[in-house]
Formats: C-alpha cells, structure tokens, sequence
C-alpha cells in the first residue's frame, strides 16, 4: 500500500452554498462541481471546490439522519474525511482493516466515458474517516456520475497543496493515536515536543506517511497546567477534530495581502514581536516592515526558516481556522512562534503598565 497524498478534504457543513461563498470570495477557490440527489447523491448537496493543488468537498445533510447532519449537529462544520490518494483502493482498504483500522464503506467503483475512480473508508481520529481514492483515466474527473463538472474561469493560484492538518485530541490519547497511525498506516513519528507557555502546557506529535505528501500534528493538552485552547477546542467541538489546515503558498506575503482585501480576518501580533526579529530567525528576505504590517509570523530551524500565519475561525463554535505557511527550507511547524509570541506579548503589555498576570491571562482569552 502507497499513499501518495490527499486527494481531497471533505468538510460537513450546515450550508454548503455559505460556505463556498467564503472559500470562493475570500480565499479563491472555485467551483468546479457539484452533486445531489440527481447526480446520486442521496440525502445530500455537494460542491466542489479547488485551487491549485487543493481540493475541497463541501457536503451538507438534507435530513437530520444524514452522516453530514449528525456530524454537523455534534461538532460543528468541521473537516469530516481526509481523503487519500492510492494505487489500489480496494487493495489498501483490505490491507488497512486486516492492520486493524475499522472498515466504514467497502470499495465501490464510480465510473464514468473519461475516468473510474475507486474510493473506500476507514476510520481514522475521533469521527473523522479516511476515504481511500484510486483514480484511473482523466484526473481532473473528481467522481463520475456523482459529481458534474462545472465549467467556471480559472481563480486564484495563491495556495499551492495541503501543508498538514493540525489535530486536537483529548487527553491520554496521543500516545495511542500515533501508535496507531504508526500500525496501521505505517507512518512514522517525525517530530516530539512538549510546550510550555502562559501557565499553559501541550504535547505534540507529528506523524507523516512515507510519501512525506501527508502529514498530521496531533496536539494533546497537558492536564497538570491550566485550560489552555486546546482544551476550548476540544470543548467546542465534542472531541477530537481537526483545529486547522495549513495551507501552503509560494508567496505568503502576496497571499496574506490578497485575503486580507477581501475580508479574511487573521490572526494580530504584537509589535513587538518583530523587534529583533531578525537577531532570533537570522536574515529575511521580506522586509520586516511588510511582515509586521500583515502580522506574518516568522520561526526557523535546522534546514531554513518557515513563515506563518492564522486566520481567525470561520465559524460559530470557533473551530476550525486556516494557517497559510510558506517553507524556506525549514521542515518543522514553527513552535517557536509560541513562546516569542507569549513574550513579545508580555513586554507590550509591560510597557502599557499592566500586571504580569493580565499579560498571562490575556495570552489564555
């Protein structure tokens, strides 16, 4: 079994026409199809979106049976497949059960005059599955006969693929949850750390399969320090879920600009923060002025620097947001980015008069 990437991410929503205005208007994706109970689609509307390398499935119940209206119902719109590019589907599912993944929807063959495709599921984290997607024929066919294609302009090429998926999972589970993607998938622990910051404390694990093409972060809160927004996550979102896609772009600084002109809301930073910016990640290409304007983050490591920055939650519940991240070598997630934030944090609130533990409880709000 080969798992060459994902092929798609599959989001239930309460409104799919909402939520690709959003993705469409402010972020560029387009349409590129869409399917119901006339396409084969029973007890469902679907739109396709894409951008680039990037391929998202937005899926709403039309009855409150519908798998899409009770995960909704339960977490919120969230990211509710992570689908996976194969070489044989039917092949992989088997190999995965007999592993020990528990099988949700044996293959079934979609097929169409220019393409077959081949797609399978298995659990994968807390009610996220994993669809298994064997494309043969023309691969701009998403799945024939369910999906039609729709004819629309070409939009943004701002983001490039699917970076990682960030995952939140309850306590006492991290260890078992690596252990089984390690068994099961046969991907590898990379990456270990535990983090410490504003009374604040996580353990994070990044799993990543053989290809390199999927990767996941797994946080899990540390009890033994104070609630933390892992832990509001969590609470939000009825357990375990995906916290955040990051989203890879070739040019953070022109993308960040672009989205933030149509009303993508990101994440602020401290001015402070950049003062000595340079003296911590070693020398920028951007102008530091440019990164402070759009509140672009900045960490490195061994292999290069990485910049980074989070949109605010789209939703409700305050959920799932996005990251756009731009790699300059560097291979890790920016976890430095943590602790640099916290204290820039703490000496602009110094320099306002404030206590040191408002500086703390502000970082936790």
């Amino acid at each position: 079994m080969t798992i060459n990437g994902i092929d798609h991410l599959e989001l239930y929503v309460g409104d799919a026409r909402q939520a690709a205005f959003y993705f469409d208007n402010a972020v560029g994706f387009r349409l590129r199809g869409q399917g119901g109970p006339e396409t084969g689609l029973d007890g469902q509307r679907s739109l396709l979106l894409a951008q680039a390398g990037i391929r998202l499935l937005l899926t709403t119940g039309l009855s409150a049976e519908h798998p899409a209206a009770t995960y909704v119902h339960r977490h919120g719109d969230g990211i509710a497949v992570v689908a996976l590019a194969v070489d044989d589907a039917a092949g992989a599912y088997a190999e995965l059960v007999e592993r020990g993944a528990s099988a949700v929807s044996p293959p079934r063959t979609f097929t169409g005059a220019d393409a077959e495709v081949v797609v399978a599921e298995v659990g994968g984290f807390g009610d996220v599955v994993h669809r298994l997607v064997e494309r043969r024929g023309d691969p701009e066919v998403f799945l024939p006969g369910a999906i039609e294609p729709v004819a629309a302009p070409d939009g943004d090429s701002l983001l490039a693929e699917v970076d990682h998926l960030a995952v939140c999972v309850p306590p006492g589970q991290l260890d078992e949850i690596v252990a089984h993607y390690e068994k099961v998938f046969g991907f590898a622990d990379i990456f270990t750390e535990h983090i410490e910051v504003a009374g604040q404390a996580m353990n994070s694990k990044v799993v990543q399969s053989p290809s390199g093409k999927v990767t996941l972060v797994l946080l899990e809160p540390d009890t033994s320090a104070r609630p933390g927004q892992i832990e509001d996550f969590l609470r939000w979102h009825a357990g375990a879920g995906v916290q955040h896609l990051g989203l890879r772009t070739d040019d953070i600084v022109t993308a960040v600009g672009a989205l933030a002109g149509r009303g993508v809301r990101f994440a602020s930073t401290p001015g402070a923060y950049y003062d000595g910016l340079e003296q911590r990640v070693g020398r920028l290409d951007a102008p530091v002025d440019r990164l402070r304007e759009l509140s672009i983050l900045v960490d490195s490591d061994h292999d290069g620097q990485l910049l980074q920055i989070f949109t605010e939650s789209m939703h409700v519940r305050r959920t799932l947001f996005l990251e756009l991240i731009e790699r300059r070598g560097a291979r890790t997630f920016g976890s430095g980015n943590i602790k640099a934030l916290y204290e820039a944090k703490e000496r602009e609130l110094a320099a306002a008069g404030a206590t040191p533990a408002a500086a703390a409880g502000g970082v936790g709000a």
